[in-house]
This record gives C-alpha cells, sequence and structure tokens, in this order.
C-alpha cells in the first residue's frame, strides 16, 4: 500500500481540488449543485480564521498532481465533551483506487483526532453507494441507522430565520 504525500492543501492546489469536487458531484449525481468557486473554496481555506480544512494526496502523473481529497471541520459532541472532526467529502480519482489512498487520507483524520484530544470521526455516505459503504465498513466504521439527517434549504432557511427578503 502505498500513501503518496498526504499534506494540507495548498493554494496552488484549488484548481484541481475543485476539479475533483466536481468529479465527486458527477459521481453522486448532483452536478446541478456544484457551484463552488476558486475564489470561495479560497477564502474558506486561506481566509482569516478558516473553520473548513482539506488535505490532499499527491500522485504525478498524466494530467495530474493529486490522486484525491479529504474535506473536513471540526464538530462536538455534547455526550463526549470533546470536539471531534467531521469528513465533509473523501474523493480518490477512480483511476488511483486500490493502493490505499483513501484509508491513507482517513488515517491522517484519526491521527488528527488522537493528536487533538478528539472523541470521533465521523461522516456520512450514500445509501446507494456500496463500494463507499463496503470500504468504510473494513476499516471499522459503524453505520449510524439510529439517526435520520435533517437540512433546511433556500427559502425554507430564510423563512426559518425569519427574514423578509434577500439575507
Amino acid at each position: 500500500m502505498s500513501n503518496g504525500l498526504i499534506r494540507p492543501v495548498r493554494p496552488d492546489d484549488i484548481d484541481e481540488l475543485l476539479e475533483m469536487v466536481r468529479e465527486l458531484a458527477e459521481y453522486e449525481q448532483a452536478a446541478d449543485q456544484f457551484i463552488a468557486t476558486h475564489q470561495s473554496y479560497h477564502q474558506l481555506f486561506f481566509g482569516d480564521n478558516p473553520a473548513v480544512f482539506a488535505v490532499v494526496v499527491g500522485q504525478p502523473g498524466p494530467g495530474h498532481r493529486l490522486a484525491g481529497f479529504a474535506i473536513y471541520f471540526r464538530n462536538f459532541s455534547t455526550w463526549l465533551g470533546k470536539h471531534g472532526i467531521y469528513l465533509e467529502d473523501l474523493y480518490v480519482r477512480p483511476q488511483y483506487r486500490g493502493h490505499g489512498y483513501g484509508k491513507s487520507l482517513l488515517a491522517y483524520l484519526a491521527r488528527e483526532c488522537l493528536t487533538k484530544g478528539y472523541g470521533r470521526l465521523e461522516w456520512w455516505v450514500l445509501d446507494w453507494n456500496d463500494p463507499a459503504l463496503g470500504f468504510y465498513r473494513s476499516l471499522g466504521a459503524e453505520p449510524m441507522s439510529d439517526w435520520t439527517v435533517h437540512r433546511i434549504t433556500g427559502n425554507d432557511l430564510v423563512n426559518l430565520a425569519g427574514y423578509e427578503g434577500e439575507p
């Protein structure tokens, strides 16, 4: 197994990171929801007091410098009384799968949890993504079947906030 070079994202990685995020959105049948820009990512990762982080795995090869990424942020467990890491997205380009890059990215985040005293590492997986579900189970991850994810967006978010017009 090769873990490549895992490192924090750099400003010169943003365009390729966005390419991989677009690839992931297409795979997850959500390309129409992909609206992130170079500017928004640069501000998120390199602006004042970033709250979102990314690590990439380098894999020199034809047309690519990067094989994959993990984008994450710190969350909190009231029951543990500790922070944790929420993995927003993990992606390894198809041609680089099976070489241990995904496991290495998760191991990096697990070490981050342990060195910072965090209590857990968690993420969501689409119910139909059998390859991902199998991969995560092989690492010891357990699905949280007792919980249902809820989300409010768009006009419903504006209405809940009590805004009159555009926020």
